[in-house]
């Protein structure tokens, strides 16, 4: 079996070559049996065709070694994550490609309070039991029991808000015919929002565009429908409904490093001094927030394994990714796009400003680069070139290699990808000429 499967903190590949329903149920086997905690495992998947597919393998590989199955069927992600910690489970696994409508699909696991399972937290193991393939299997087979978890799970979301602070919004939601229309519909009727729902029917040929929000091209039709409806804001859902892009009354985009900003400020005034994550490339926009309202800052690695656990580590309240992925202590330190929308609603609300003007205290401070991908055939070799070239600004390694020149208010990130073999390269500046210069040098040194 192909081995590059496993990457940092999940397991990913081509549907058919490198994820067939054998690999899925060895996958079922493995997890149960490395799982250090004795009970069951909830299972869910997203809407695509072979997510079904892979997940009823997956679970007849659970029940082969004895555990029982909580099988959820057809959620967004963060269900799965808050109903391990909900319960008390063993664990859970997610069958899903995220954003990913191609030839790809995978899996994410967590075990006990929704603690992920990534390198050195226990996916290696389940790597060399899924190679050996040699299972013990014990007398008795688990049983699946069917759950709808989307009462409990409301009930979570909504214990984030005081619904009687929030004015009757005009709210456009994408939802691109992802896993986030179903659970929107439901709680949908008891927000006090005026509503324009698009694209809640989860379909999974995604036949209106694809449910990236990170992709500006997937975000005209909201645009379009906050300008017809004269919408206050709206929120654009990716494939798995694990996290929401938001735009202000204007169609633009309140940016992951933006919205990071603005829920630290609103979170630390109700929780003076506390520690917030954010992760590297959200950088100067976020670090600065958190400090002007008291909290204690503390940047972490790109990927949400590594945030997940800094965060237990950290006793964090909030994290926040420049992909607008949002967690939350209450969460069982894990993700949500529906809390995330939820809590930026409260936020806005108790704010008495509109969107714009919010997040406009945040967004015209710095200027940034889109993420810059550099195919490269030696990545460490080109990261030490970098180190070495730019030894006049201050460096770490915290994930790839990252160079600021804080009086002069910039920086920038080479990081290597976990599942491609490129170089990503962020950079931020005060101006665009000094950010245009900035990448200009940095990308000589990568080419050369």
């Amino acid at each position: 079996m192909n081995l590059d499967i496993f990457k940092a903190y999940d397991v990913r590949g081509k549907v058919g070559e490198d994820l067939t329903p054998e690999v899925a149920e060895r996958l079922g086997r493995a997890l149960a049996t490395w799982l250090p905690t004795a009970g069951a495992v909830v299972v869910g998947r997203d809407i695509r065709t072979d997510s079904a597919q892979l997940a009823e393998a997956f679970i007849n590989g659970v029940r082969q070694q004895g555990r029982d199955v909580w099988d959820l069927g057809q959620i967004t992600s963060d269900m799965m994550y808050f109903c391990v910690g909900k319960f008390g489970l063993a664990g859970g696994a997610m069958i899903t490609s995220g954003h990913i409508h191609s030839e790809y699909n995978g899996l994410r696991f967590c075990h006990e309070q929704a603690r992920p399972i990534g390198v050195g937290e226990g996916l290696m193991n389940i790597r060399d039991l899924v190679v050996s393939n040699q299972f013990v299997s014990p007398p008795q087979t688990g049983q699946v029991i069917k759950k709808d978890i989307a009462d409990d799970w409301i009930e979570h979301v909504l214990s984030f808000a005081d619904l009687t602070k929030w004015p009757k919004y005009r709210v456009a939601i994408d939802t691109g015919n992802g896993a986030a229309g179903p659970i929107l519909q439901k709680i949908a009727t008891k927000l006090p929002l005026q509503i324009f729902p698009m694209y809640f029917d989860p379909d999974p040929s995604f036949p209106n565009h694809p449910a990236d929000p990170l992709n500006g091209d997937n975000l005209t039709q909201i645009k379009a429908k906050i300008s017809i409806e004269a919408c206050d804001f709206g929120f654009a859902f990716d494939a798995d409904g694990d996290h929401a892009l938001m735009l202000d009354e204007q169609g633009e985009v309140v940016t992951g490093k933006v919205i990071t900003a603005i829920l630290a400020t609103y979170l630390l005034g109700k929780n003076p001094g506390a520690t917030i994550l954010y992760n590297l490339i959200c950088g100067q926009t976020a670090r600065d927030a958190i400090v002007a309202a008291g909290g204690k800052p503390f940047r972490t690695r790109v990927g949400f394994g590594y945030i997940k656990a800094d965060m237990r580590t950290q006793k964090a309240l909030f994290a926040g990714e420049h992909t607008a992925h949002l967690y939350f202590k209450d969460n069982f330190y894990t993700d949500s796009g529906l809390i995330g929308m939820i809590l930026s609603i409260q936020a806005l609300a108790e704010s008495g400003e509109k969107l714009s003007d919010l997040a406009n205290k945040y967004r015209n401070k710095y200027v940034s680069s889109p993420e810059i991908n550099f195919e490269v055939e030696n990545k460490p070799q080109v990261i030490e070139r970098v180190r070495a070239t730019f030894t006049d600004g201050a460096q770490d390694l915290l994930d790839g290699i990252t160079v600021a020149y804080e009086d002069q208010g910039k920086w920038f990130n080479v990081r290597p990808s976990n599942t491609e073999p490129v170089l990503r390269l962020n950079a931020e500046a005060k101006s665009q000429q000094d950010l245009d210069e900035l990448i200009n040098k940095v990308t000589k040194i990568i080419e050369e």
